[in-house]
């Protein structure tokens, strides 16, 4: 389990189930579109929409229809995603959950499972710039628990999304090797195979200030603490260099969005910095958890990051 989750605030859609869908038909009226529950106000890409309350029986199957194509690339397993999003139940004319309102975008990366499966299943293969209505039968949802107080059991859901970016994800940072020559701080390893960097910590006393060293400088933008970045990383413990977290143990970058960061040093250590770099971070306790012990991180603790900033959205 990565120690680091809690770090985020965990959007609704975080859940993921396992089943197959397909597309099928269903009869229109004047509530429904295509077997869908109609927009009726809000049609357009970017704007807010309203929906109807779903007529008849919901749909068994996965349905997808497109109500306008973009002409972006089409998006692909392992690509990170931004979109702006709508949903509802098929039974109810009030939205659960919706994206224009925080003004906020929602960030994903398809394939790396924190998603439900009906999400996963109707985004791959999409242009961005398209805006897709989507129904999704419970399997695909949140199944026979539901997502309580907002999702009921078994419940069918209805979402509108609008596909704003889609990034390709590097499978490593890259740039120019930055010498590690101070003895004091931690060594990162400098590989670009997309497997994880060696972090040596040496046995000395931990800086009392944060440090954000460049390990490899890339040309890319500087990210701005706005932004969601996708990054890859190995963290470690200073006192006696244990590693208690990497995203490469699963194969699967994970999207920063750095306005909901709670761990200071880290957001403080990748701002400013470029994108495709690989950066050393070392957060002090004032920087990192403080006096209070984290999912078995002891309190006091100073945190050692090699982090690579894959892409930002």
């Amino acid at each position: 389990m990565r120690r680091l989750a809690g770090l985020l605030v965990v959007p609704l859609l975080l859940l993921s189930t396992a089943a197959c869908g397909s597309d099928d038909k269903g009869s229109d009226s004047a509530s429904m579109k295509n077997g869908l529950p109609a927009i009726t106000a809000g049609v357009k890409f970017g704007e807010k929409p309203t929906l109807s309350k779903g007529v008849g029986d919901p749909p068994k199957d996965l349905k997808v229809n497109v109500i306008s194509e973009g002409d972006g690339p089409v998006t692909k397993k392992g690509d990170a995603l931004q979109v702006n999003y709508l949903g509802q139940a098929w039974d109810s004319t009030t939205p659960f959950d919706n994206s224009f309102d925080r003004g906020q975008p929602f960030d994903l990366t398809l394939g790396d499972g924190k998603v439900i499966k009906g999400w996963e299943q109707a985004l791959e293969g999409q242009k961005v710039g398209s805006r897709i209505e989507v129904g999704i039968p419970p399997a695909l949802g949140y199944g026979e628990a539901g997502s309580p107080p907002s999702i009921k059991p078994n419940a069918t859901l209805v979402f509108v999304v609008d596909i704003l970016k889609s990034v390709t994800i590097p499978k490593s940072a890259e740039g120019t090797v930055v010498p590690q020559e101070d003895e004091k701080l931690p060594k990162v390893g400098t590989n670009t195979d997309g497997k994880a960097p060696t972090l040596t910590v040496p046995k000395v006393a931990a800086p009392t200030k944060l440090v954000s060293n460049y390990v490899l400088e890339s040309k890319g933008e500087v990210v701005k603490d706005t932004d969601t970045v996708v990054v890859n990383y190995v963290a470690a413990l200073w006192k006696d260099g244990k590693v208690f977290d990497s995203t490469y143990t699963t194969g699967k970058p994970v999207n920063f969005p750095l306005a909901q960061l709670t761990l200071p040093g880290l957001k403080k250590g990748l701002v400013g910095k470029k994108v495709g770099s690989r950066v050393l971070i070392v957060a002090p306790p004032a920087e990192a958890f403080g006096d209070k012990e984290q999912q078995g991180i002891p309190k006091n603790s100073t945190l050692v990051f090699a982090v690579d900033i894959l892409t930002k959205m």
